[in-house]
């Protein structure tokens, strides 16, 4: 059996806990919620969208052979430059952002990169072949594997990709540059 990658996610209470994906996965003990950052784990990858730098094939071993941690950026879409520049100053995990995929989340359904935490860290699971992994995460919603299937051909040639550089490129074969689905 494969181990599991320690998945974390930082979360800023910017939303109703009720309906928070990463406040449910610490529920069910997918993952370590924290709402401190000195309790942030000090080597791994931490996911926001605003960084520029893919996750891509020169990260995967930082979190699969030298014992780093996958942490979500869990922030309201509303106050996400604020939350990056609040969080990225007090950590030392490397910022990293995920290709253009398609969220499934019922308040976000289809829009191109407006992915919850959830989403965003099954994505990177998923692209760093730990799709079980990933797949375990999603299972905590009932809209989970239609993240899946939403981008199933995205998630299968981004996870195939050899550099970033070919990651990126790859966005334009199912986006436009405008962030929607092409015909």
């Amino acid at each position: 059996m494969v181990a599991n990658i320690p998945v974390h996610a930082i979360w800023l209470a910017q939303d109703d806990p009720k309906k928070n994906t990463a406040v449910k996965l610490s529920r069910r003990d997918d993952l370590v919620l924290h709402e401190r950052f000195n309790r942030l784990p000090r080597r791994g990858i931490i996911l926001e969208p605003l960084c520029g730098k893919v996750l891509g094939p020169e990260d995967h071993s930082l979190l699969l052979e030298e014992g780093g941690s996958l942490v979500g950026l869990d922030c309201s879409w509303a106050q996400i430059e604020d939350s990056v520049n609040q969080v990225m100053s007090r950590t030392k995990l490397k910022g990293r952002m995920l290709p253009l995929l398609l969220a499934a989340n019922p308040v976000n359904w289809g829009k191109p990169g407006k992915m919850t935490t959830a989403e965003a860290l099954a994505a990177s699971l998923y692209l760093i072949g730990r799709e079980e992994q990933a797949r375990k995460l999603m299972s905590a919603f009932r809209w989970g594997e239609q993240f899946f299937i939403l981008n199933k051909e995205p998630l299968d040639a981004y996870s195939k990709a050899k550099s970033s550089k070919e990651l990126v490129q790859l966005q334009f074969e199912f986006f436009d540059i405008d962030g929607e689905v092409p015909e």
